[in-house]
């Protein structure tokens, strides 16, 4: 009795709706698995690069140097460096105009930079809404599997005279396994869309206060320059 009650043996011997609910859902856990350790790796490495180049940024090397250092060796994780070189581009190709206007030339480069943070906060959110979604409705695919099988049990119990309770438990135990797996998929999908949520908004918030900071450095430059 013990080796028909495993929960294999429930597992083999469940409807195919239900079979068919349990390889969706446990292939929906294997995917989400994978990318919140792809999403972990992307983002710890995009905070360190952060804190690296803004150490780099502020430490009052020359801007010209700074951006042949970056040319040398790109590092496409670092948003904020994408950001300075999408900036100092739009800066080098504009000022090189004669009898350019600052202000021409400061709305050009925080409309580089606003592309470029637009880009930037597309990686970083990548595979997320596959988590919300895994997270919002596995446990209501697990539950239809185990609405499913409880129909099936109750079903059965027509054409029995008696009707007990281990009659229908192996059939309610296979249908209760679908519910078990849903919220197995769901649980550290939620947990880790609302953690790399949190982390996404905080490298964002850094992205967009380094770009008002150097709009301001390249402002000052400019000005500076015309007088």
């Amino acid at each position: 009795m013990a080796e028909k009650m495993s929960i294999w043996s429930l597992v083999a011997n469940a409807s195919v709706v239900v079979q068919l609910v349990m390889v969706l859902l446990l292939l929906a856990s294997v995917l989400s698995w994978i990318m919140i350790f792809q999403r972990h790796f992307v983002l710890t490495k995009a905070r360190k690069s952060l804190r690296k180049f803004e150490d780099r940024f502020w430490s009052g090397v020359d801007l010209g140097q700074l951006f042949r250092e970056i040319n040398q060796s790109p590092n496409d994780d670092c948003g904020a460096e994408n950001i300075f070189r999408a900036g100092i581009k739009e800066y080098s190709r504009l000022t090189q105009q004669s009898g350019y206007d600052p202000d021409v030339v400061m709305d050009g480069i925080q409309r580089s930079m606003r592309v470029a943070l637009a880009r930037e906060e597309d990686k970083l959110e990548t595979h997320l809404p596959f988590l919300a979604t895994v997270g919002s409705t596995s446990p209501y695919i697990g539950l239809f599997g185990t609405v499913w099988g409880i129909m099936n049990s109750f079903r059965g119990l027509a054409n029995v005279h008696q009707a007990t309770l281990a009659s229908v438990a192996p059939g309610i135990s296979e249908a209760l396994i679908a519910t078990a797996i849903g919220l197995f998929a769901a649980i550290p999908a939620v947990i880790a869309y609302n953690r790399y949520s949190a982390k996404v908004e905080y490298l964002l918030g850094n992205y967009e206060t380094f770009a008002d900071e150097f709009s301001s450095v390249l402002h000052r430059r400019m000005h500076s320059a015309s007088h």
